[in-house]
């Protein structure tokens, strides 16, 4: 029975909605929490929606919260579409609109501050809904996601939206241990199938480009691919990777446009842009490239013919206006958001993009091209996972459009066939929890709850209920394990004598005293029930490695020490010559020669101490050495399991938090359970620095910098170069006093960061310094690229970043209110202000 709100939302739509669409909508309606697993493209954002009008319908605020800003402002449009502009708002960090309107969406960030400020925003909140929750995972975001299940008030009812994971019943479990009712709901269905094909360049068909499947049609790896590609190795291999221009001529020919090239390099990305727009495809007609600049300066139409020219506008715009296109985080946000209308327009055939925008924004094309399975990721390369491969591939096939999405790989010589088709198979991989305590988190926790509260609560996290999980399979492996330990080594008992010190650690049985002159070639040898012609024998770990055949010609390859100790030598032949155990033929004739052999009517045991008394003279000695083995084995996995246990049982994140606690008690931002008043402060600070930042501030560090000064310096807390390098040295000279304050500042808590075990926090990067102190001090962008190799999308994103920082300082430090709006004031100019979402 649903209620008239989802009814009528349901009524309204324009199509029949998918039937795990309705079980998720069927979930909320009843007043529960939901999680949603469903490829890209599968329509997870309708189930969002339909919980938004069912919250809205009770009277009830519903936030709306994504990992990144860019598709914040697209589900921001999106509802203003559906809602009207009244009704829904956006908080970023960069813009505020409408931020008390019923409907409010904003990065996840933004919403885990608000818990720990204990905002009013939150007081009839009803719904929130926590778009690509498989960001949990991010090491380095990841913990606001865990924040927000753990710390938002109960009342509230979630909806996870997340990408196909391989453990979505764990993590359900866990967020109704947490909040209460909660279901699952799985969609493994692709709305529109894929085929994933594989792309190579033929040398010997004068550099043809061709392609083919990489699964045949029963689901198995193509093998006609597999042949092909291994009747080609040697020095002159005849397949090689296609020129990217001529992949898209073959997809063009395949009526395989449009397509999104995925390039693991920003650089390529430009350049396979620029190349393809060059390569005289006749991508776009005339009509379409006049309507492409007319969207492409609607969306810079707030920058400057100064900036626009050192952007390069017109190079890019030409490019664009042949249909093909980069996207990549070097971009500024203008021309990102013009190529993403243009693409979901159709005027912009191809684009050539790094893997962020796989990140949830809405490009759907008719093709993906992979130009590489492996891509670098900062300190070396590593090859793609197949959940990966899922997600970016997740833009393949239009929805209403395509009958079926295409994947293409491209060949390399440095990826097997093998290790292709296992990254292309439909997989996903488990969703990890990254959640770690930091200064801030732990400060704002003593505000809140007292000690033993806290405690439950990081012990709550997905983390800890993951270990939980793994912990309770381990001990019953380990009850397991120890009983059969047990029941093996029962087994392994002779009445004889001790079997355990005739064996070897490994549970083998000692090395057996055969009569080395018996065992020649040609010599037979009965062994249980056959009859075996020895041809050859080999050394290695300290045992012969005899080769037999029987009257099967089957080659038999047997240590000495596995024969049983029953085997009697029962006489021998004169075998062919030369020897060739390995030749089938010769085999099959030592087989007849063995059908027709006479044994002796006296056979000689192969071991003289067979017969002795004690254990070696057991006629069940095999049987109890098998045992022994299998009993050593399994106390060996008993030890594994229970130092396992004992690593697993320890709470690593409250261990952590409690050598967190530590360092803020000897810098004094707590006392006991109670935060003074330098801690309250921190509560504010949101940084990967944030304890640097603080002392930083307290001790004065600022006090004698301007605006200009103030906001170029600060950039050190948020800039981060690509590659982890840290720039050591600022050209400005009023940087370089404060550098070496804060310098020592940083030491300070390193120093404690060290005693009590916990990695030290990253350096501070002056790399921004001086290109942030030129553009606050007034200077145009011409002025600063010229003297900084700086990408203009990496300088806007770093000064937005900063942005939030300066507000955070404005907000939570009154000494340094209004020097931070006046910094603010002077860096949010030109490219780096924000306007209202296009």
């Amino acid at each position: 029975m649903t209620s008239p709100a989802l009814d009528r939302f349901l009524s309204q739509l324009p199509f029949s909605p998918d039937a795990f669409q309705i079980e998720a909508l069927g979930y909320v309606d009843r007043g529960g929490s939901v999680v949603v697993t469903a490829p890209t493209g599968a329509g997870k954002t309708l189930v969002a929606e339909g919980s938004i009008a069912l919250t809205i319908a009770k009277g009830e605020r519903a936030f709306y919260t994504t990992p990144i800003k860019a598709l914040s402002n697209q589900k921001f449009n999106d509802l203003v579409g559906d809602h009207g502009a009244e009704s829904v708002g956006l908080l970023t960090g960069d813009n505020v609109i409408n931020g008390d309107a019923p409907i409010v969406v904003m990065t996840t960030e933004v919403l885990r501050n608000m818990i720990y400020e204990g905002s009013a925003a939150l007081d009839n909140l009803g719904l929130v809904v926590l778009d690509e929750v498989h960001y949990l995972a991010d090491r380095h975001r990841g913990s606001v996601w865990e924040e927000i299940i753990i710390h938002l008030s109960q009342r509230t009812k979630i909806v996870c939206l997340s990408a196909t994971v391989a453990n979505p019943e764990e993590f359900t479990e866990w967020v109704r241990q947490r909040r209460g009712q909660c279901d699952l709901v799985v969609e493994t269905d692709r709305p529109v199938p894929l085929t994933s094909m594989y792309m190579w360049r033929d040398r010997h068909r004068d550099g043809q480009v061709a392609m083919a499947p990489v699964f045949g049609k029963n689901g198995r790896p193509n093998g006609a691919i597999r042949k092909m590609l291994a009747s080609s190795r040697g020095r002159h291999r005849r397949f090689s990777s296609p020129r990217r221009v001529a992949v898209v001529k073959r997809l063009g020919m395949e009526s395989l446009l449009p397509c999104i090239y995925f390039v693991f390099s920003r650089k390529g990305c430009d350049q396979t842009a620029e190349e393809v727009a060059n390569a005289g495809f006749e991508l776009t007609s005339e009509a379409e490239r006049i309507e492409i600049r007319a969207i492409a300066e609607r969306h810079v139409a707030h920058l400057t013919p100064g900036d626009l020219s050192v952007l390069g506008f017109e190079r890019w715009i030409a490019t664009i206006e042949r249909g093909a296109a980069a996207h990549h985080a070097g971009l500024i946000p203008a021309f990102k958001e013009a190529v993403e209308e243009l693409f979901l327009s159709g005027l912009v055939k191809f684009v050539a993009a790094t893997e962020t925008l796989a990140l949830g924004i809405n490009m759907p094309a008719r093709t993906v091209v992979l130009d590489s399975l492996s891509k670098f990721d900062g300190e070396s390369h590593e090859l793609l996972k197949a959940s990966d491969y899922t997600q970016l591939t997740g833009r393949a096939g239009r929805r209403g459009i395509d009958s079926e999405g295409t994947a293409v790989v491209i060949f390399s010589p440095y990826v097997p066939f093998d290790r292709v088709t296992a990254i292309a198979a439909r997989g996903a991989n488990p969703l990890a929890s990254s959640f770690t305590p930091t200064y801030n988190m732990a400060v704002n926790l003593i505000a809140r709850y007292d000690s033993e509260e806290a405690h439950n609560l990081l012990g709550a996290s997905f983390a800890n209920f993951a270990v939980g999980h793994r912990l309770e399979r381990l001990r019953a492996n380990l009850v397991d394990r120890r009983r059969d330990a047990k029941t093996f080594r029962s087994a392994a008992e002779c009445d004889r004598g001790d079997i355990w010190e005739i064996t070897d650690p490994g549970g083998h049985a000692p090395k057996r005293q055969a009569d080395m002159q018996l065992l020649q070639p040609g010599v037979v040898l009965k062994v249980a029930d056959d009859t075996l012609v020895l041809l050859g024998r080999s050394w290695g770990g300290g045992q012969p490695k005899l080769s037999f055949t029987g009257v099967s010609a089957r080659r038999l390859m047997i240590r000495l020490r596995d024969l049983p100790k029953a085997a009697h030598v029962v006489g021998e032949m004169t075998l062919p010559t030369p020897l060739r155990p390995q030749d089938g033929s010769y085999r099959s004739e030592v087989a007849s020669m063995l059908e027709t052999f006479v044994p002796v009517e006296t056979p000689k045991p192969l071991f003289p101490d067979s017969g002795a008394n004690g254990v070696h003279g057991c006629p069940d000695l095999d049987d109890h050495l098998h045992w022994a083995d299998r009993a050593r084995r399994a106390e060996r996995d008993v030890r594994r399991l229970e130092r396992r246990v004992e690593r697993a049982s320890t709470n690593d994140v409250a261990e952590k938090f409690d050598r967190i606690k530590r360092v803020l008690d000897g810098t004094a931002y707590t006392r006991g359970w109670a935060l003074t008043e330098r801690g309250v402060s921190l509560r504010r600070i949101y940084s990967e620095l944030d304890l640097l930042l603080a002392e930083t501030l307290r001790v004065g560090v600022f006090d004698a910098l301007g605006p200009a000064e103030f906001g170029a310096l600060a950039s050190i807390f948020t800039y981060q170069a690509r590659g982890g390098d840290v720039s050591q040295t600022p050209r400005a000279g009023f940087a370089l006093e404060p550098m070496e304050n804060i310098a020592e500042i940083s030491e300070l808590i390193g120093d404690r960061e060290r005693r009590e075990g916990l990695d030290e926090s990253r350096q501070p990067d002056v790399g921004l310094v001086d290109s942030m102190h030129a553009w606050a001090s007034g200077f145009d962008l011409a002025d600063i690229f010229e003297v900084d190799d700086l990408l203009a999308g990496d300088f806007v994103r770093s000064s937005r970043q900063l942005l939030d920082l300066l507000r955070q300082i404005r907000d939570g430090f009154p000494t340094y209110r209004k020097v931070a709006h006046e910094a603010l004031t002077l860096i949010d100019r030109g490219i780096v202000a924000v306007g209202e979402p296009r």
